[in-house]
């Protein structure tokens, strides 16, 4: 058995494992799109793929949380990595569009089994070395390791293709896809290090995978009901779901704005791929001033993210009035502003639920993101017509929404949760 870790230990792993995720992903996101289109996929078999990415993750967001509050962290996480590597290596070699609905279908398992456990085993590592630990400033320098991790990797994506031979055909392009596969299993092998074991011991080899397993149902079934009757982590499942919309707004309509001011595709790829490294980078800033927007606001998690949503939403909605620059400085803003926010709406939620819930909860949040986002995929374009500056708005007002939701994220006891019956 390990010694319990300290608290500063538990941070420091939490921060560097979290860059080490995200890093990756930044490396890949610059030149998914234009793989599968340089294999000859059109703009529609693109978005049947991706569709079937957040279909997968959706599908298995609660049990992969289940699972890794049944049978731990570790193993879920390492077989996170393990299914993200086989994705991307899939992507590598895919050129047909059902092969890159495997390889989509294997990095979304990756992502469902990975969107909770790590940030639940930090904050049962702090709480395990000091049950009255604040883990705020944690959660909010992982969100700058996140946002940092993702800005290093997007630019190294976009330069990687430039030190290849042709640099606009398919070889080129796969370059930052194996480099992904290969830091992805770094990250895997980090993690089978470094995430150590937490609470009591829940036994080894297959009959306690087996136990882990039977005991998933129990365990989501407990946070379904848990987050049911908790009316503070409705609101949080409310604001991660209105969230996903405005993400999914400016991810999609972003480019298009560009492409209108600029009156290139081509150069607008490369604009608006400045801008998303310079909104992820903003987003590590972000997520450091979270202590600091929480003491501004007299300690409260309620008052101080509604500010920074209010914020958000004032940054789109004034997207469409200017010119490119104004767009990346817009940009610049929301992302801000939203990662600042992240950690206060985060810390609502731990306290609400115990140890053996909480990546079943994170997973919930995660759900909720991941399902506003494909709504606000399917309604805003609708909605919008052939413009973008209606999408904006759109977005701007979900935000409206997240500022009237988080307002409501007052505390009357201090930790209610149930521990679960796993």
């Amino acid at each position: 058995m390990s010694a319990p870790l300290s608290v500063r230990s538990a941070g420091r792993r939490f921060v560097g494992l979290t860059a080490l995720r995200w890093l990756p992903v930044g490396l890949s996101a610059p030149v998914t799109v234009l793989l599968a289109s340089a294999r000859g996929l059109s703009p529609a078999d693109i978005g049947f793929v991706l569709a079937v990415y957040s279909a997968v993750v959706l599908l298995l967001e609660l049990p992969t949380g289940g699972l890794a509050d049944a049978v731990g962290t570790r193993p879920v996480l390492v077989l996170s990595g393990l299914a993200g590597t086989a994705g991307l290596f899939a992507l590598a070699a895919a050129d047909d569009v059902w092969t890159f609905v495997l390889a989509e279908s294997l990095r979304g398992v990756g992502r469902a089994l990975d969107s909770g456990p790590l940030e639940a085993w930090y904050v049962d590592a702090v709480r395990a070395a000091d049950a009255h630990a604040d883990v705020t400033p944690g959660l909010s320098r992982a969100g700058a390791a996140d946002g940092a991790g993702l800005c290093v990797g997007a630019v190294l994506g976009g330069l990687l293709p430039l030190l290849a031979r042709g640099p606009g055909d398919d070889g080129a392009l796969v370059l930052p896809v194996l480099g992904a596969a290969a830091l992805t299993l770094v990250s895997t092998a980090a993690v089978a290090l470094l995430v150590v074991p937490v609470g009591p011991a829940r036994g080894s080899g297959v009959a306690a995978v087996r136990a882990g397993v039977r005991g998933v149902p129990a365990v989501v079934r407990d946070t379904a009901v848990l987050v049911t009757r908790d009316r503070l982590l409705r609101r949080v499942l409310a604001v991660s779901a209105l969230v996903g919309t405005t993400l999914a707004a400016l991810e999609l309509f972003g480019p298009l704005q560009v492409a209108a001011l600029t009156g290139s595709r081509t150069e607008a790829s490369a604009v608006f791929g400045v801008v998303m490294a310079v909104s992820f980078a903003a987003a590590g800033v972000g997520a450091l001033l979270a202590p600091a927007a929480r003491r501004a606001a007299r300690g409260s998690a309620a008052v101080g993210s509604a500010a920074l949503a209010l914020l958000a939403a004032l940054a789109v909605a004034a997207v469409p009035l200017g010119g490119p620059l104004v767009l990346g400085c817009l940009f610049a803003v929301f992302y801000v502003a939203d990662a600042a926010a992240w950690p206060l709406w985060k810390s609502v939620l731990h306290r609400r639920v115990a140890t053996g819930q909480r990546a079943t909860a994170l997973s919930a949040s995660s759900l909720a993101l991941m399902a506003g986002a494909l709504l606000g995929s399917l309604v805003l374009p609708r909605l919008a017509g052939t413009g973008t500056t209606v999408g904006f708005v759109a977005a701007a007002g979900a935000m409206l929404l997240v500022a009237a939701v988080s307002l409501g994220l007052r505390e009357r006891a201090a930790r209610p949760a149930a521990t679960s019956g796993t």
